[in-house]
């Protein structure tokens, strides 16, 4: 039976392979009509096979199209007060607004189209011919000058995706504009783009940006003004009014132009916008802290997932962390820093983030310019860390038996065909764990890794307050594995607190439109959880402040205050940190450039070591100084000459006024005796005739 059964499959399949053939001999196709037929048929063949593979990579992107609430998923409208209660900022977009595209202004919606997508209306989400006129202009002009997503395709982006430039994302891109265009009418994408476009600012859509911008509704939009905010999709940050008010305009009238060329208006229609130019608001001197904005509404995102009375109601207004204060001095302190060595020190950006020691967040710098890269490097960077992660190794290290007394050899070791180097290339021989730590050597962490396990390594520091997957390579215990900028400070916090976790956190209060508080973090979060044992927390604090009385961060170093905190600089100067902290403060600074270029040496113990102490002088006048758990202020050489106020275990004191140089001191102390002396000479000489005693004046002047 089973071979009957192949006999007549074989003997089928034959037939219709005979009978197909016989089929296609009927046409005869000859010269210049057979090449033409074999290259249709082979484009089809090789096409259905494209499009399968297309589509097997887009297969992501759709699961995101499967939230019945996929419009509204992430959207609130937020108002941020800082810890004080003052407002501070702005973020989200309300879908259900009251402006229905009805009554958005004609000028925008025009300008819009003209500048986006002329022919919106005509194409089914991707417009092959708009794609073809944009290549063809690119390659005139010898770059990109035109780009070739539609508007759906844009939106698309904007609902389900990032800003990531790959070919995977365009595919998935143009799937998800063909879904948006099968399931949406017209009028319905265009007021969801419309909604959600990034403005600048920080601001999302028309409405908020026609307020941020003029400080109008966006019913009361002028021409001029409408092709300032159309002229904002292509770069907000580049043509956002309120940086570059003449970038601005210049973009603006290419708007103008592109609704003459699009015969949307005529040239006499937009002369007087031309001639007047709209009139952005001033908002130089607003100093908003929109790196911090952005993460706080992340975090009321993430809040809202476990929240139902925060998800269903978006209009909320939240009270934070932030303290206004320190943020314009973190910004101060990266930008001085900046200015002064980064184009000597080829060091293009810097992250900073300040949080006191339970992990609240009260300074934020995600980048040197928010207007010129929205990326926040504080909270989405991952970089190396180099040197600044061996507290982990060591504070591991101290939980499996070792001391800071113990002795390691500093001498060459190898795993396979790697062995780590010391920054000076040089060996010390027999050293202890706190002298190793203070001077950053290479070789001991690793050693210390083979005895352990860099398991364990990982345990800590996931336990401590990493959050990114550490990768567990033999380089991980000098650094070799990515982490944030965020997560180091909290990490960090947890030695400033005494060995509590100290994940970070921006919402303090959270009130719905009539005043209900939804969220308290008091009332709502557990109990802190000790991660670390208190005893080895005080031997790790007292190491680490040896690092910056003695070690590698003495630029760190604060007037009557004991600072303590751990250096990194990783392969070709490619990263540096600072990670510190006080008994008030943990602070994690970063120097560096967004393509991973080396800088010019520049160290963890070089420019952010000083971007730290000039923040964290600030930080702490006028403050109470808190006791570092586990040092004693009296012991460390430079604050005794201080003459500090005693710290008692539980008690905090005011800080003690800055105490002069010795130098100084003795100059103003001559200069003292050198007054009196005269002025007991002019007393003596009361007798002598008026102009002769101009002499003494003058030189008591």
């Amino acid at each position: 039976m089973v071979d009957t059964a192949l006999w007549r499959s074989g003997a089928a399949i034959r037939r219709t392979v005979e009978g197909y053939d016989a089929f296609l001999r009927r046409f005869r196709a000859k010269g210049i009509w057979r090449g033409l037929a074999e290259l249709s048929s082979d484009g089809l063949t090789f096409g259905l096979i494209g499009f399968i593979v297309v589509l097997a990579f887009a297969q992501p992107a759709f699961e995101a199209t499967r939230y019945a609430d996929w419009k509204t998923t992430d959207d609130f409208a937020v108002t941020f007060l800082d810890r004080f209660g003052n407002e501070i900022g702005r973020r989200g977009i309300v879908l259900n607004d009251s402006v229905p595209l009805e009554e958005i202004p004609d000028s925008l919606i025009k300008a819009t189209l003209s500048t986006e997508d002329r022919r919106f209306f005509f194409h089914f989400g991707i417009d092959f011919v708009g794609t073809f006129r944009a290549m063809v202009e690119n390659a005139r002009a010898g770059g990109v000058v035109q780009g070739g997503s539609t508007l759906t395709q844009q939106l698309a982006k904007n609902l389900f995706l990032t800003n990531e430039r790959s070919l995977s994302r365009k595919i998935k891109e143009a799937y998800l504009a063909l879904w948006l265009e099968a399931n949406l009418t017209k009028q319905e994408i265009l007021k969801l783009y419309l909604d959600r476009a990034y403005m600048g600012g920080g601001v999302f859509g028309v409405t908020a940006a026609a307020e941020f911008y003029f400080n109008k509704n966006v019913r009361e939009l002028t021409l001029a003004e409408s092709a300032m905010l159309a002229g904002l999709y292509k770069a907000p940050g580049k043509y956002a009014p309120h940086i570059n008010l003449p970038a601005a305009r210049a973009r603006a009238n290419e708007v103008l132009t592109n609704m003459v060329q699009a015969s949307l208006l005529t040239e006499g229609q937009v002369i007087g916008a031309r001639r007047n130019p709209a009139l952005a608001v001033d908002r130089s001197q607003d100093q908003l802290p929109e790196y911090f904005l952005d993460w706080a509404l992340d975090e009321v995102k993430k809040l809202a997932r476990r929240n139902p009375a925060l998800a269903r109601d978006r209009i909320v207004t939240v009270r934070t962390t932030l303290d206004p204060a320190l943020q314009r001095q973190a910004d101060l302190a990266v930008e001085t820093i900046l200015r002064e060595n980064g184009k000597l020190r080829d060091a293009g950006e810097a992250a900073l983030v300040s949080m006191i020691p339970d992990g609240a967040v009260v300074a934020m710098v995600g980048g040197r310019s928010y207007g010129e890269s929205q990326f926040n490097r504080a909270v989405n960077a991952l970089r190396q860390p180099g040197s600044s992660f061996k507290p982990f190794v060591y504070m591991t290290a101290f939980m499996n038996g070792y001391e800071p007394t113990s002795i390691v050899p500093d001498r060459p070791v190898w795993i396979g065909n790697w062995s780590p180097k010391n920054y000076n290339r040089s060996y010390r021989g027999p050293v202890s764990l706190k002298l190793a730590l203070t001077k950053s050597i290479n070789t001991i962490p690793v050693r210390l890794s083979l005895d352990f396990g860099r398991e364990k390594i990982i345990e800590t520091a996931y336990a401590m307050g990493l959050t990114h997957e550490l990768e567990n390579s033999i380089s991980l215990p000098i650094g070799s594995s990515e982490v944030s900028v965020v997560d180091m400070a909290a990490s960090y916090a947890t030695f400033a607190n005494g060995g509590f976790k100290a994940p970070a956190y921006a919402i303090l209060e959270v009130k719905n439109s009539d005043g209900v508080v939804l969220y308290q973090r008091e009332r709502d979060e557990p109990d802190t959880i000790r991660v670390l044992p208190e005893d080895k927390v005080h031997q790790m604090n007292d190491i680490l402040v040896n690092v910056v009385e003695a070690g590698t961060a003495r630029r760190a170093r604060i007037d009557g205050v004991v600072a303590a905190g751990k250096t990194g600089t990783t392969n070709a100067y490619r990263d540096a940190w600072f990670v510190g902290y006080t008994g008030n403060f943990a602070t994690a600074v970063w120097y560096g450039n967004d393509d991973f270029s080396s800088t010019r040496r520049v160290t963890g113990g070089s420019l952010p070591a000083m971007t730290w102490q000039l923040y964290n002088d600030y930080a702490h006048k006028g403050i109470e100084l808190a006791r570092m758990p586990g040092v004693d202020a009296e012991n460390l050489p430079r604050l005794a000459r201080a003459q500090p106020t005693k710290l008692a275990a539980t008690q905090v004191v005011k800080s003690q006024p800055r105490v002069l140089k010795r130098r100084t001191q003795q100059l103003l102390e001559q200069i003292g005796a050198d007054m009196r002396t005269l002025l007991e000479q002019k007393s003596a000489k009361a007798s002598v005739p008026e102009n002769s005693n101009s002499t003494d004046v003058a030189a008591a002047q």
